[in-house]
C-alpha cells in the first residue's frame, strides 16, 4: 500500500488547464483514468487527508504508485481522449458499466450485392443497418418472419444462398413466397435491394406509407374482382399491424430518442436505457458499475454516455437523448454528440407529458435490476470472498490471493508439447491475461522439465519488465508525460509473436512495445503433484523470487500439494477454496488441450510446398487444383508445373527440388475395407491446405 505523498507532484507542477490524468500502480500498469476541466484542482482533491476521501478513492489513491498527465486545447478533446484511454487501458478502477449479456440485433447487410436480414451479436460492421438491440433473439425472428409476407428480403446464408444459384432451385422460403429468391434470379440484384431498403425505412417506424399502400392495393384488387390477390394483400397487412403491435407506441410517431434512467447508493448504480424509434420501444438494455468515487449523477450519465455512443456515428445516435440529471458542464458532451451524429443532438431532462411518464417506467426498470444485481451479486461476492480466505488458510498465506496463475502441460504421446497459462483475478477469469508456450528446450516427454522451463520463462519476463518499467529506480519519470501521450489508440487485438512466444494482450508501454508479464500473482497453481510443485519452486528459487506461493493440485485425489512437504493438505470435499482451484486447474487443461490440438492439427496438414520460399496459400491452391495431387505434382516436369497461372520457371525448380527431397507420405488407408489406396494421401483442404487423410490422424494416444 502506497502513501500518496510519495508521488504528489510538486506546487506549481500540475498546469491549470484542461486535460487527462493516469493513475499507475507499482507495476506500471493504469489502474484509473479521469478528465478535469482543470487538472490543477482535480488533482488536489485526490491528495487531501485519506479519511475524508470515498472509500473506493481512498483505495485507488493508495494503490497507485504514480501519477500523469496529458493538456489537451478543449473540454471536447478530453472526453475524446478519455474515452480512448478507458478502452486502450481498462483500468480496474474506472467506472465501466457491465453489461450482463449480448444483446442481439435484427441487421440487415446492405454491404453485400444481395442484403441478408439476419440475428447479429457484438461489434457492428460497416455497411450493416442495425435495429435494436433485442431482449430475445427469438422476439427478432417472430417479427421477421411476419415482415418477410410483405418484404420477401433473402434471409438464408452465403453457402445456401451459392448452392442454391448452382442447382438452380431456391430453397423452401422460395417456394413458400418468403423470399424473392434473387438465387435463381427471379428478381435482380437491384429489385432486391429495393426490397431491402424498403425493410429498413418499415423499422425504422416509417410504417403508415406501407400500410396505406397496401389497403389501395387490396381495394384496387377487390373491385376489380380478383379475390385472391385482395386476399393475399390483406394478410399482408394484418401481418404487418401484428408486427407493429409487438413494439408499444409510446410517443408521437415522428419521435427518435434514447431514455437513460440511473438508480443508485453509496457503491453501485445501475442503468437502464430504452430506444425508441418512430414512437415505438424498439429496444431496451442495462448495466451495473460500482461506483470507485463519489461521483454525481451527472457524471454516471456522461460515462453511460459514453459507452453508448463511443462507437457510433451517423443515425445510431438519435436527435434526443433523454436523462435523469445532465453532465456537468454539458455543452462538451452535447458538442460531442452531435459530432458524432453529424447533425444537432438534443440531450435534456423531460419535466411533462409523454416522455417524463415514459422516464418514470424506464427509472423503475432501473431500480428492479439494481435490487436484482444486489441479490445476485451479495450471494457471488460472499463465495468468492469465503474461497480465497480459505485457501489463503489452507496454504498458510499472508492475504487472500487476488491474482492466481494456473499452469498445465499438453502433449501427445511427447508430440507438440505446449504449456497454458490462466489468470484469476479476484476469484473470476482474467481471459485477457492468459497466455501459452511452446515448449522449446528440450525434445520429447517430461512433465517436470517442461514445468520448470515455463515458469523460469514467465518470471524472467517478469524481472525484465519490472527492470525495464523503472520499478527498481527511484521514480524520477513518474510524473514524465510527451507529445505521443495525446495520440494513444485503442488497438488491443491480440496478437501471437514468434514461435515459442506466449500470446500478447496487445496493449502497449510508453516505448510502444507490448505488455506481456508486468504483473505477479500472489500464487502459482501447477496442475501435478509433487515433482510438478518442485520443479516450479525450483524455478523460482532460481531467479531469486520469494514472494509467490506455490501449490499443485493432483487430479487423482484433488490434494493440495505445497513445495517441501511430504503430505498433501487436504481440502474438505464441500469447500468453496478447493472449488475455485479445480476451476482454475480445469480453465488450465482445457486452455493447453486446445491450443495442443490447434497445433497437432496444424502439423497434419503441413506440406512440401510449405518449405518453399515465396509460396503463398493462393498459388499451393493453383498448384493442387491444377494436378488434383501431389503425387500428380511430383512426377510433373519443370514445364508441366510453369503451366499454372502464377508460377514462373525459377519457381517451378524450386518445387521441384523440394518435392524431390521430400519423402513420400504414407500410402493412404481406407479405414472401412483395409484398402490402400493408390493416390497419395494429400489433397485439398478447405481452405486450400494440403490435408493428410492418412493413418496419422487414426493415432491414438492420451492428451496430458
Amino acid at each position: 500500500m502506497a502513501d500518496p505523498s510519495s508521488y504528489r507532484p510538486k506546487p506549481g507542477q500540475i498546469p491549470d488547464s484542461p486535460g487527462v490524468y493516469r493513475f499507475r500502480d507499482e507495476h506500471r500498469r493504469v489502474i484509473y483514468v479521469g478528465k478535469a476541466k482543470s487538472l490543477r484542482q482535480r488533482l488536489a482533491n485526490y491528495f487531501q487527508d485519506l479519511a475524508g476521501l470515498h472509500p473506493r478513492t481512498r483505495t485507488m489513491v493508495t494503490t497507485a504508485a504514480s501519477v500523469e498527465w496529458t493538456v489537451v486545447s478543449t473540454e471536447v478533446e478530453a472526453l475524446q481522449l478519455e474515452y480512448s484511454w478507458i478502452k486502450e487501458f481498462d483500468p480496474r478502477f474506472n467506472v465501466k458499466y457491465r453489461d450482463d449479456k449480448s444483446y442481439p440485433y435484427l441487421a440487415v447487410t446492405m454491404n453485400e450485392e444481395y442484403p441478408r436480414v439476419q440475428v447479429m451479436r457484438g461489434h457492428k460492421k460497416k455497411g450493416v443497418r442495425y435495429f435494436g438491440p433485442y431482449a430475445h433473439a427469438w422476439a427478432i425472428r417472430d417479427t421477421v418472419d411476419l415482415l418477410l409476407r410483405v418484404f420477401p428480403v433473402r434471409t438464408c446464408s452465403a453457402g445456401v444462398f451459392k448452392n442454391a444459384r448452382r442447382t438452380g432451385r431456391p430453397c423452401l422460403l422460395g417456394y413458400i413466397g418468403k423470399c424473392s429468391a434473387p438465387c435463381v434470379d427471379r428478381v435482380s440484384a437491384e429489385e432486391h435491394r429495393e426490397l431491402a431498403e424498403e425493410f429498413c425505412d418499415f423499422m425504422t417506424g416509417r410504417t403508415s406509407t406501407y400500410l396505406r399502400r397496401l389497403e389501395k392495393q387490396m381495394m384496387e384488387a377487390a373491385e376489380e374482382m380478383e379475390y385472391e390477390r385482395a386476399a393475399r394483400l390483406r394478410d399482408d397487412i394484418e401481418a404487418l399491424k401484428k408486427a407493429m403491435e409487438k413494439n408499444a407506441v409510446v410517443l408521437a410517431d415522428a419521435t427518435d430518442a434514447d431514455l437513460i434512467a440511473v438508480a443508485e447508493d453509496e457503491l453501485e448504480a445501475a442503468v437502464q436505457i430504452f430506444h425508441v424509434r418512430g414512437g415505438r420501444v424498439r429496444g431496451q438494455r442495462g448495466w451495473v458499475t460500482d461506483k470507485v468515487e463519489e461521483i454525481t449523477t451527472g457524471a454516471l450519465v456522461e460515462h453511460a454516455l459514453q459507452q453508448l455512443y463511443g462507437e457510433e456515428t451517423g443515425d445510431a445516435v438519435p436527435k434526443e437523448v433523454l436523462v435523469p440529471a445532465l453532465p456537468e458542464p454539458v455543452e462538451p458532451v452535447q458538442e460531442w454528440l452531435t459530432g458524432r451524429r453529424g447533425s444537432n443532438v438534443s440531450l435534456r431532462i423531460p419535466q411533462r407529458g409523454d416522455k417524463r411518464a415514459l422516464m418514470e417506467t424506464v427509472e423503475r426498470n432501473a431500480k428492479q435490476a439494481l435490487v436484482l444485481h444486489k441479490t445476485k451479486r451479495a450471494s457471488d461476492l460472499t463465495t468468492r470472498s469465503r474461497a480465497l480466505e480459505e485457501i489463503a488458510d489452507a496454504l498458510d498465506l499472508d492475504s487472500a490471493p487476488l491474482r492466481i496463475e494456473c499452469y498445465d502441460i499438453s502433449h501427445l504421446q511427447g508430440d507438440d508439447v505446449v504449456a497454458s497459462m490462466v489468470v484469476f483475478e479476484d476469484g473470476l477469469q482474467r481471459k485477457s491475461e492468459y497466455r501459452r508456450f511452446q515448449i522449446k528446450g528440450f525434445e520429447g516427454q517430461d512433465d517436470v522439465r517442461s514445468m520448470h522451463e515455463v515458469i523460469t520463462r514467465r518470471f524472467k519476463r517478469y524481472l525484465a519488465e519490472k527492470e525495464k518499467t523503472g520499478e527498481w529506480a527511484d521514480g524520477e519519470n513518474a510524473l514524465a508525460t510527451s507529445d505521443a501521450d495525446s495520440t494513444l489508440t485503442s488497438d488491443a487485438q491480440s496478437t501471437l509473436t514468434s514461435p515459442g512466444e506466449p500470446l500478447t494482450n496487445g496493449l502497449k508501454d510508453d516505448d510502444g512495445r507490448p505488455k506481456r508479464f508486468a504483473y505477479p500473482p500472489q500464487l502459482v497453481v501447477v496442475d501435478g503433484g509433487q515433482p510438478q510443485v518442485a520443479a516450479a519452486k525450483k524455478a523460482l528459487d532460481e531467479l531469486g523470487i520469494d514472494d509467490v506461493a506455490v501449490c499443485g493440485l493432483a487430479k487423482r485425489l484433488e490434494e493440495v500439494w505445497l513445495p517441501d512437504d511430504d503430505d498433501p493438505v487436504v481440502l474438505p470435499r464441500t469447500s468453496e477454496g478447493l472449488y475455485l482451484l479445480q476451476r482454475v486447474r480445469d480453465e488450465a487443461h482445457r486452455f493447453a488441450i486446445t491450443y495442443q490440438r490447434t497445433k497437432r492439427a496444424k502439423r497434419f496438414r503441413a506440406s512440401p510446398l510449405d518449405d518453399v520460399p515465396g509460396l503463398g496459400d493462393a498459388r499451393k491452391q493453383a498448384l493442387l487444383k491444377h494436378f488434383g495431387s501431389l503425387k500428380k505434382l511430383r512426377s510433373a516436369t519443370i514445364d508441366q508445373i510453369c503451366e499454372v497461372p502464377g508460377i514462373g520457371r525459377k519457381t517451378a525448380e524450386t518445387i521441384a527440388v523440394a518435392l524431390a527431397q521430400a519423402a513420400p507420405a504414407a500410402p493412404a488407408v481406407n479405414t472401412a475395407t483395409g484398402e490402400i489406396m493408390e493416390e497419395e494421401p494429400s489433397t485439398m483442404g478447405s481452405s486450400g491446405e494440403p490435408v493428410r487423410t492418412g493413418a496419422p490422424d487414426e493415432r491414438r494416444g492420451q492428451e496430458t
